[in-house]
């Protein structure tokens, strides 16, 4: 009967907050793990532990960090209000907490996946002439592809599950910002333990079936490579 009954905005509200999210930090930590891998340095560290900073620290601190920089009185928030613009407590808010805690995975799995190509091969492509575009795109990415492939469906599950910086920035607006993890904790305060079982369940399937899907392309991709070096 819950199902019935329900309201599902919290679940395309999750999903819609997930793939942009997810769409946000695979463009970003991409660029920040090929940037990072191509360099060394002491002084990288420093960067290293600000790009995973968000993986470490609880995710109210995170929030209530975002909601300093965003708020009314912050610098992005004063910013955004001279052009009548308003981040907190609105959808963006939800994209941009759940994008910065799944950011550090993405950018980890991404940057391990760079680390792990043989260089001699990215060198033998530049000899030939290719250009470092080229040498990314025809070689790198290939090969790197299925740390990227990881690094999304973490990235994605992160967001999806995202409730404590969510909850700071964006707060629980319903249709609005209130996502499953939100709804799930407002239902067990209300003692509403039905609807947060039925909660609980969508997201439940909804990362199991990432996890099928990662699985199944997985199980192809190496199909496809017994085939060809069976010949």
């Amino acid at each position: 009967m819950v199902a019935m009954t329900a309201d599902l905005s919290p679940v395309w509200l999750s999903l819609e907050t997930s793939i942009t999210a997810t769409a946000i930090t695979l463009v970003l930590g991409a660029a920040a793990a090929v940037w990072r891998a191509n360099r060394r340095g002491a002084g990288l560290a420093l960067l290293d532990g600000i790009f995973l900073l968000p993986l470490v620290l609880p995710p109210t601190v995170v929030g209530f960090i975002l909601l300093l920089i965003f708020g009314r009185n912050g610098p992005l928030g004063r910013l955004l209000m001279h052009f009548g613009a308003s981040v907190v407590f609105s959808w963006p808010a939800t994209v941009i907490a759940a994008a910065v805690v799944s950011f550090p995975l993405m950018y980890l799995s991404i940057r391990a996946a760079l680390e792990q190509i043989d260089m001699t091969l990215l060198q033998a492509a530049r000899t030939l002439g290719a250009s470092e575009w080229c040498v990314f795109r025809r070689v790198a990415l290939p090969l790197a592809w299925p740390g990227i492939l990881a690094g999304t469906i973490l990235a994605f599950a992160r967001a999806l599950g995202e409730f404590g910086a969510t909850l700071m920035l964006a707060g629980s607006i319903p249709g609005k910002t209130e996502t499953i993890p939100i709804a799930i904790y407002f239902a067990v305060e209300g003692n509403e333990m039905r609807q947060a079982i039925f909660w609980s369940l969508i997201d439940i399937a909804i990362s199991l079936g990432m996890i099928a899907c990662m699985y199944y392309w997985t199980h192809l991709q190496n199909s496809a490579r017994l085939r060809v070096r069976r010949g």
